[in-house]
């Protein structure tokens, strides 16, 4: 107000000093065109006001003055009724009416009207400028007829070929989605200028048409016209968005050429797309390179360099660029900022760095009140803390959009939180919020997850009810729902979504039906569809290699494999990780050895194909090569762990077992109950009673779990092993949890290895009570009995299993020898090379005989 009264009290003074009208008008337009820069309405008003006591309101250029302030400070009723009294409007005078009504971008309606009627009074006529105000408005409104009607009129009126109009024509159609039209506008444009290439380069990228938008960037550096810095600003992401090999190179000759104009060295928005387009092609050192050297730097470099980090894994670098960027102080972090760095704090569970930021955020209204800080700090939350402070983080955000309610569905999806999810989703109607795709697909996932058909089914209704199903979220929706019913195991559906999806199928659609029917054991209709597919992706093979893996078909799927790379595709980390099992499953060394030859080739540092490898040669027998990869491997979590420690206890070497055991909780890793299971088990194998019942006892009192069934079923073994028949029986019988068939199963193991009848005969009792249809049980307590020469007990056991039908699977077993693999089956004599492998048996035995007889003469 102090500035206002000065600025008029000066007013006043020069104004009394003027000797002519012609003088005084000058400086009253002069301090109304400060007025309108700095968009101050109260004094405009003011000098309004004075203007009219003064008797100038008659004056056209004061009044034009006037008019201008009203239309840059946004007062457009002042401004109409202004313009309704100005008596000798020209073209000048319209164009600023017009320019008013346009920059609100509310009255687009009231722009196209105005228009009119100036082209239908004929004097005065539409001016290059008052096209150029008008075409962006036709722009926005998206009106087919309103575009077409002012370019016709620009034809008609010789100004389609001007600089001005020209360019705003071309940004019209480029914009619009019109690219042919837009180049045909720039081709006739007579005199180009930067301003002309940039918007036609601009809409050539808008339009997903890179390498014609970086052509013609080619040819205008081959011509007269200078590229600026928005050129500069225009081009750098089209090179980032080309994705071949040469990108880089076009990346950094931009850059060169940056560097050589003194102009646009130092130009801070140049140098930003600089830095950006290093980020988004990975080039990290580049980046933090100019980033140093800038001499320049605003919340946008900062920004970038954050998010830059963040997006390329850089998560520590990102960190340290952000703690940077608040100590400068100069410079406020912005929604931006936040919404970048949260990210990177929950990717490092850093919690304190989050709750630090979050205080940051809560001090300053403006980034409390902004609901997009709101939905990131819910996914922070959600992944450090759990749903529960994401939820109260939620609660507290003013203005909820749809993408709140979307991120907070999603965490409690994530953490199958089921009664949760639904509580919200039925406030979410409640509360007026319309769900969209993402809310649907959200829904649709975790019924998939805890395979909840009938909430599948109702979802799907709802999406087709709503058309959220039609449209572009079609894809994405349909094969979410197809891969739901799918997992819920209710083909049938998932078989007529596929039919329905026919004409917008792609990819992802065959991949879920393929994943589907694997998942239920129908490989010949999974067959179907992959041999139908015209075009696969490597996930298509990755799921046809797993299936037949997971299904004890190894040919199979080592067929598939070598057919991949036939059709020039390579294995990724998954592909390795499918047909690694069938190295196990055909016991081929060979087959395994080159798997893991490619790996190192590759440079695939994946952890948990390291934790396969081990795995997968520990079963071929090479545990030395098991254990050599596990020492290798710098980065170890809890699968790689079990992965060694399972390794030893196949080969019942149960002190190294409890080594690596005992070396991953002194790393600080917590256990879970599939590696404590392992240990066990490798403890029970080599004899390690005391050992095994300490890691037992660990479980609650340590570790704070429950044991499991097969816990115990190790103990039991692991006692009865060592020939504890009568503790391991009261060890049975005081476990918290009913025994069951596999408990009492590996008690009468024990008793058959140490010969104990009667308490065989016991154990038996409560086995067969529980379990009638295992013959192994049967099989058990036959010996048992032959053992002790008790023949009616072998015989009641034959009846039984003669009376239950029950048969022994026939005995298997097979060799890998010369890169070829040998099956062998009890009772089966069709192996091609029978005759030398029985008369070198023959010859074995008769050895072995002679050997015996002579040590006992």
């Amino acid at each position: 107000m102090g500035t206002m009264k000065e600025a008029l009290s000066l007013l006043l003074q020069r104004t009394s000093y003027l000797t002519s009208n012609e003088s005084s008008h000058q400086v009253f337009a002069d301090v109304l065109k400060s007025c309108a820069a700095i968009s101050d309405i109260k004094l405009g008003k003011s000098l309004h006001a004075h203007v009219i006591k003064q008797g100038h309101n008659s004056c056209l250029l004061i009044s034009k003055a006037l008019l201008n302030t009203y239309a840059k400070c946004r007062a457009l009723d002042d401004c109409r009724k202004l313009f309704d009294e100005i008596t000798g409007r020209d073209t000048v005078t319209w164009n600023t009416l017009l320019s008013g009504f346009a920059g609100s971008g509310r009255h687009d309606h009231t722009v196209m009207r105005l228009f009119n009627t100036l082209r239908a009074a004929g004097d005065p006529k539409p001016s290059d400028v008052t096209l150029a105000i008008v075409i962006p408005v036709c722009t926005r409104s998206s009106t087919h007829s309103a575009r077409r009607s002012v370019h016709a009129y620009a034809m008609k009126s010789g100004m389609e070929s001007q600089t001005l109009v020209g360019n705003a024509l071309v940004s019209m159609y480029a914009k619009s989605g019109l690219v042919l039209d837009a180049s045909a506008v720039f081709r006739e444009i007579s005199d180009k200028d930067a301003v002309s290439y940039n918007a036609a380069i601009a809409g050539l990228s808008e339009n997903k048409l890179v390498e014609d938008a970086f052509q013609l960037f080619t040819e205008m550096i081959k011509g007269p016209v200078m590229p600026n810095y928005a050129t500069i600003a225009n081009v750098l992401p089209i090179c980032a968005a080309l994705g071949n090999a040469g990108s880089d190179i076009l990346g950094k000759e931009i850059h060169c050429y940056v560097l050589r104009r003194v102009d646009l060295e130092n130009e801070i928005i140049v140098n930003n797309a600089v830095l950006s387009f290093y980020l988004k092609v990975g080039r990290i050192q580049q980046a933090e390179s100019l980033f140093q050297r800038m001499k320049f730097k605003d919340s946008v470099s900062w920004n970038s360099m954050i998010a830059g980090c963040a997006s390329n894994g850089q998560w520590l670098k990102a960190l340290e660029t952000f703690r940077q960027f608040v100590s400068m102080k100069m410079i406020g972090v912005d929604s931006i900022t936040v919404i970048s760095i949260l990210p990177v704090c929950a990717q490092l569970s850093n919690l304190q760095v989050g709750k630090e930021i979050h205080g940051y955020i809560f001090r300053r209204p403006a980034l409390y009140e902004d609901t997009s800080i709101g939905n990131a700090l819910i996914k922070f939350y959600a992944k450090c803390c759990g749903p529960e402070t994401a939820f109260r983080t939620f609660s507290l955000i003013h203005h909820k959009d749809l993408i709140s309610w979307n991120t907070m569905l999603d965490a409690l999806g994530q953490n199958l939180l089921g009664t949760q999810f639904a509580d919200l989703l039925c406030l979410m109607f409640v509360q007026g919020v319309k769900p969209d795709a993402i809310t649907i697909l959200t829904v649709v996932q975790l019924c998939a997850c805890i395979s909840r058909i009938y909430n599948v089914k109702e979802t799907h209704g709802y999406s087709l009810r709503s058309s959220i199903l039609h449209g572009d979220a079609e894809p994405t929706l349909g094969n979410a729902l197809l891969d739901a019913y799918a997992k819920c195991g209710n083909m049938e559906y998932a078989s007529k979504l596929f039919d329905y999806l026919s004409r917008k199928r792609n990819v992802v659609t065959c991949n879920s039906m393929i994943s589907g029917y694997l998942e239920h054991g129908s490989h010949d209709d999974a067959n179907t569809i992959f041999k139908s597919m015209p075009e696969r992706d490597i996930t298509t093979w990755n799921l046809m290699i797993r299936g037949y893996a997971q299904n004890e078909c190894p040919g199979e799927a080592l067929n598939l494999f070598h057919e991949l790379q036939h059709h020039g595709l390579r294995p990724d980390p998954m592909t390795i990780m499918s047909i690694l099992p069938v190295c196990g499953q055909m016991a081929s060394v060979h087959l395994l050895r080159q798997c893991h030859g490619y790996i190192i080739r590759a440079c695939f540092e994946d952890v948990h194909l390291k934790a396969a490898l081990i795995d997968v040669y520990s079963k071929c027998g090479s545990i030395n090569t098991a254990y050599k990869i596990y020492q290798s491997t710098p980065q170890k979590d809890l699968v790689v762990f079990t992965a060694m420690v399972g390794g030893f206890a196949m080969h019942g070497m149960g002190k190294e077992a409890i080594r690596v055991f005992d070396f991953m909780l002194e790393c600080g890793t917590k256990p879970d109950h599939v590696v404590i299971t392992a240990v066990l088990s490798a403890c029970r194998h080599a004899g390690l009673i005391n050992e095994g019942l300490l890691i037992f006892n660990s479980i609650d009192q340590v570790h704070h779990m429950k044991p499991s069934m097969e816990q115990y079923a190790c103990v039991v073994d692991l006692l009865g092993r060592g020939g504890q028949i009568k503790e391991a029986l009261s060890f049975l019988n005081y476990t918290p949890i009913a025994s069951n068939a596999n408990l009492w199963g590996t008690l009468l193991g024990a008793c058959r290895a140490h010969h104990d009848v009667d308490m065989g005969h016991v154990v038996a009792d409560h086995l067969l009570k529980t379990e009638t249809s295992d013959i192994g049980n049967y099989v058990v307590l036959s010996n048992l009995y032959a053992a002790d020469a008790r023949w009616d007990g072998v015989l009641e056991m034959r009846r039984l299993m003669k009376m239950r039908d029950l048969k022994k699977p026939a005995g298997c077993s097979w060799i890998e020898v010369g890169r070829s693999k040998n099956i062998f089956v009890a009772g089966d004599y069709s192996h091609p090379e029978r005759s030398l492998i029985y008369s070198t048996l023959c010859h074995l035995d008769k050895q072995i005989k002679e050997q015996y007889t002579s040590h006992h003469t």
